[in-house]
């Protein structure tokens, strides 16, 4: 028994020795596992590691960003554009939502409207810009701007245009103005001298009649005044005496009169005909059926890029703006290409941080590289653009502005005023009212829109 009762003894404290080895080795191995603010978490990864892991997500995540725009086949900057940034930021893939000029704003209403979710928005012009911003359909970008420390000087006051109530809802990018181009081919074989920077509206009309000959398919017109009203009314504010927001516009009188005298001649495309066939100014310079064309300076870059392309061949040059007698050479009349964020856009902080790039130095210069004004204009930028392959260079002295009106000033009614004077310029060039009683229905109708 005794023999029994020592051996049971020996069992039990052996059996007590593994048991304190046992909780000793689990406690060894529990240190070793157990996470600190430096070690691996349950997830395998270390807090440090894991907090670094969500930093780069927030700015490296995979993200499309929708983009509206218009007439991208026309617009030269936007592929380089792209591309560069996609230099910066591998990340970030587009989607183009592409629709014609003509029907953009309109378009852009009914998508906006039906709660299109699309991240960055191309803004066309002003009564565009007002109408999206009294619908609360873009974003203010203050908060923004102050984050960054974005500087709006560098804009020389643009942005001042797009301030309502202490609130900017854009960035522009591009800053254009009126311009005459020519076609030189056309202007030799007529034996006429090109025209110069210092040109009356009535030198003008003269210059066209010269240059117009022939018939039917052989057909070659002085000059083309496009189907916008802009083409006709820009010219009656460039003495900066009347406005285009007003209550009175008898003033555009002289202009519709010399418009639609040189239609009546051939001297200028019928206005009915251009507007049924739906006509592109580009197409009719680039097939040199018109001498002369009043039009912007974003039509620079396409005029490269098409003859780079050996799309056309036209020998092209350009000359300021034609000017009222009176009025300093190179004063014309200017538009804001700008860009915003769409309100219910799902990736705003992505879509500023393209706006910064895009409307920012880096972008200004990619524009001018392909021809486009941007609306950072420095030295440095007109150089680039005077300089380009492509661009005349006799022709950079027409680049240089004395005053640039806007085309459209900001106004609360702006919409309802730019849909009253497009009306009423129809009704005018198609001679379906006489000129006396269309401005007479300008009038009545804006003085009305105001008062409201």
């Amino acid at each position: 028994m005794k023999k029994i009762i020592a051996l049971v003894l020996v069992f039990v404290v052996l059996g007590l020795m593994l048991i304190g080895c046992g909780s000793s080795e689990k406690a060894s191995q529990d240190e070793v596992k157990k996470p600190d603010s430096s070690q691996q978490s349950e997830t395998g990864q270390t807090s440090e590691g894991k907090d670094a892991d969500e930093k780069q997500t927030d700015t490296d995540k995979p993200v499309t960003l929708k983009f509206i725009l218009w007439d991208l086949k026309n617009t030269t900057y936007i592929p380089p554009m792209l591309d560069a940034y996609k230099k910066l930021k591998p990340n970030v893939t587009f989607d183009i939502i592409d629709i014609p000029a003509n029907e953009y704003n309109d378009k852009l209403s009914v998508m906006l409207a039906g709660g299109d979710e699309s991240d960055i928005i191309s803004v066309k012009d002003i009564p565009g810009y007002a109408s999206m911003i009294n619908k609360n359909q873009i974003l203010a970008l203050n908060e923004y701007i102050e984050k960054d420390n974005f500087d709006l000087k560098q804009y020389s006051g643009i942005t001042n245009d797009l301030t309502v109530d202490g609130k900017i809802y854009a960035l522009p990018y591009r800053s254009d103005f009126w311009v005459l181009y020519y076609n030189k081919r056309l202007f030799d074989k007529a034996n006429v001298p090109y025209p110069s920077n210092d040109m009356t509206w009535e030198e003008y009309e003269q210059l066209a009649r010269k240059l117009t000959s022939g018939s039917g398919a052989d057909k070659v017109y002085g000059s083309m005044h496009h189907t916008w009203r802009s083409t006709v009314q820009l010219a009656t504010v460039q003495d900066g005496k009347h406005s285009i927001i007003t209550e009175d516009y008898s003033f555009m009188k002289p202009m519709y009169e010399m418009i639609l005298r040189m239609q009546k001649d051939g001297i200028i495309p019928d206005y009915a005909s251009l507007k049924a066939g739906n006509i592109h100014y580009s197409s009719m310079f680039f097939n040199e059926q018109i001498a002369m064309l009043p039009m912007g300076t974003w039509f620079i870059g396409t005029l490269i890029s098409k003859i780079k392309a050996g799309e056309v061949d036209v020998e092209w040059g350009i000359a300021k703006f034609p000017h009222p007698e009176g009025v300093e050479p190179g004063t014309t009349a200017g538009t804001l290409a700008s860009l915003a964020i769409n309100s219910k856009a799902p990736n705003k902080d992505a879509a500023w941080d393209f706006l910064k790039f895009f409307c920012g130095p880096e972008g200004a210069k990619i524009l001018a590289e392909v021809g486009s004004l941007p609306a950072i204009r420095n030295e440095e930028v007109i150089n680039i653009l005077a300089n380009m392959d492509g661009f005349p260079k006799e022709c950079a002295e027409a680049l240089k502005t004395a005053v640039v009106r806007l085309e459209m000033p900001m106004h609360e009614k702006v919409t309802i005023i730019d849909q009253i004077l497009n009306e009423e310029h129809e009704l005018i060039m198609t001679e379906s009212v006489s000129i006396d009683e269309g401005l007479a229905n300008m009038s009545r109708r804006v003085k009305e829109a105001l008062a409201q």
